[in-house]
């Protein structure tokens, strides 16, 4: 096994991952979906119109309620926040750095946009 599979293995063992057809009821009940594909994906795969845009290199920043530069749904540690990427493995990652950040709820899509498109469950999300 390569070095970053173990890395994602890690990270994925450190939260339970949501499944595409879970993410519109989480929604529902106040959850935060956040994109973290860069224009380019978003532009070729479709946007996601109930999901927030924070690019990777920002997502800490963001999301952690003391941090100057966070975002309004930003309101505590109890945030559900859930991170989309194209395939779900950059999300991983990017979700392990929130749990670093106390955000404990924090998880991400298996499978990312593509799962969302594979389920059908795009049309509750836009």
């Amino acid at each position: 096994m390569s070095r970053v599979d173990e890395l994602l293995a890690a990270a994925r063992g450190r939260f339970e991952r949501m499944q595409a057809a879970e993410v519109p009821a989480a929604l529902d009940r106040g959850a935060v979906l956040v994109d973290i594909r860069p224009a380019g994906l978003r532009a070729a795969e479709g946007d996601v119109a109930r999901a927030l845009v924070i690019e990777r290199n920002y997502l800490e920043w963001r999301c952690d309620p003391t941090s100057d530069a966070r975002i309004p749904e930003a309101t505590g540690d109890d945030v559900q926040w859930i991170i989309l990427c194209s395939e779900g493995y950059t999300s991983s990652l990017a979700a392990a750095a929130l749990v670093d950040l106390g955000l404990h709820r924090a998880t991400d899509v298996a499978g990312g946009y593509q799962a969302l498109k594979s389920a059908g469950v795009l049309a509750a999300l836009n």
